[in-house]
């Protein structure tokens, strides 16, 4: 697909969101969820499979403007965000990537339509980074396999159709398409949380579920060696745009009140310790977004760079979220502590792009490995 056809999309992705989501992004989370009719209206769009190929029901995006139209919807609103990153990054690429020829022409199609919503669960209520220590436990009877145990925090685990389940045996994981309909399934929504108050978040509790074995996704005793690993790299990379998408929609934010705002017969954005707090939020956010647009570019070209990159960018927008909305609010003031303004929410919701899909912390790590071995001036010829 050429570049104009691309944009083409975005563009008219603003525009739905414009008319379709902002205005009532409040009333979502005060409802506890976007409404099923607001999906459906996404899903008749093609945006909830905008990166899968159009033989699957896709738009055919490619990984750069695949970014771009992530930053749309999280700009806006980080609920219907976060349905495209786990319905589409986790779940959908992951599919396409491993699934088999009978799994991918059964699911991404109507994935694609919205017919099914799809979450993915690897967490767990006392198993969060340490991943490769699951609990929830697999075996073979017959021509099944038995799943037990407990996910905790899937975003959109209450309204899914169908979930990814990361499961162990004699601690080996494997991965299985898990139906809602298939009885020992049950979801319990997770209330009174900071934010993600839309997403509809929930325990998933699976007792002597049966799987058919044409339900493994992937190899048998691989899921974290390919599976999640994949998926977490596609899902970190949906999380850097959105990152980027929060730090723009405040940075847009504390430009507009300071404009506006007039204290001791000014304007505040006159003021030199205020101007200060936007020159440095312009550089975060102009910085931001040039390692996504680089993960993007790397991804597109398949390069053997692209994951570090993506993780990287990852760790990077989501320090940089946090510190423009903390400035964003602090340039409100009181005014800031309320829903009348968007810096509240933007605020909450930019502390959980430190968690998902890998803290900060777990970050670090795996960058501080990178930098280790890619900066060691003594293994080089002097």
């Amino acid at each position: 697909m050429n570049e104009e056809t691309q944009h083409t999309i975005i563009a008219e992705a603003e525009s739905f969101v414009q008319a379709e989501i902002r205005p009532h992004v409040n009333e979502f989370e005060e409802q506890g969820g976007i409404p099923r009719e607001l999906i459906a209206k996404m899903a008749s769009k093609g945006y909830l499979a905008a990166s899968l190929p159009k033989e699957y029901g896709g738009l055919g995006l490619d990984p750069v403007y695949y970014g771009l139209f992530t930053e749309v919807f999280g700009k806006a609103c980080t609920a219907t965000r976060s349905l495209i990153t786990v319905h589409t990054s986790l779940v959908s690429e992951t599919l396409l990537r491993f699934g088999s020829e009978e799994q991918k022409e059964s699911w991404l199609p109507r994935l694609a339509s919205g017919e099914v919503i799809s979450a993915f669960g690897l967490s767990e209520p006392d198993i969060g980074s340490d991943a490769k220590s699951i609990k929830t436990a697999w075996h073979e009877e017959d021509d099944y396999y038995v799943l037990n145990g407990t996910k905790k925090w899937i975003t959109f685990g209450d309204i899914a159709d169908v979930f990814i389940i990361i499961a162990s045996n004699n601690g080996k994981s494997t991965a299985f398409l898990v139906e809602r309909s298939f009885p020992g399934v049950q979801t319990k929504r997770i209330e009174g949380l900071l934010a993600a108050r839309a997403t509809y978040l929930a325990e998933i509790h699976l007792d002597n579920v049966k799987v058919p074995k044409s339900n493994v996704l992937g190899k048998l005793n691989f899921a974290f060696e390919y599976v999640v690993s994949a998926a977490l790299d596609q899902g970190r990379y949906s999380i850097a745009w959105a990152g980027l998408g929060i730090a723009q929609e405040a940075l847009d934010a504390m430009v507009t009140y300071s404009r506006s705002r007039t204290q001791f017969e000014q304007k505040i954005s006159s003021f030199q310790l205020i101007r200060g707090m936007i020159g440095d939020a312009v550089t975060k956010v102009h910085a931001a977004r040039a390692i996504c647009l680089r993960a993007g570019e790397l991804r597109k070209q398949k390069h053997s760079d692209a994951s570090i990159e993506t993780t990287i960018s990852k760790y990077f927008t989501s320090k940089v979220a946090v510190e423009v909305t903390n400035d964003a609010l602090q340039i409100h003031g009181a005014n800031g502590f309320t829903n009348q303004y968007p810096v509240e929410r933007l605020y909450r919701e930019a502390k959980v792009l430190e968690i998902i899909e890998g803290s900060s912390q777990m970050q670090q790590e795996i960058i501080s490995h990178y930098g280790l071995k890619q900066y060691n001036k003594r293994s080089r010829k002097r």
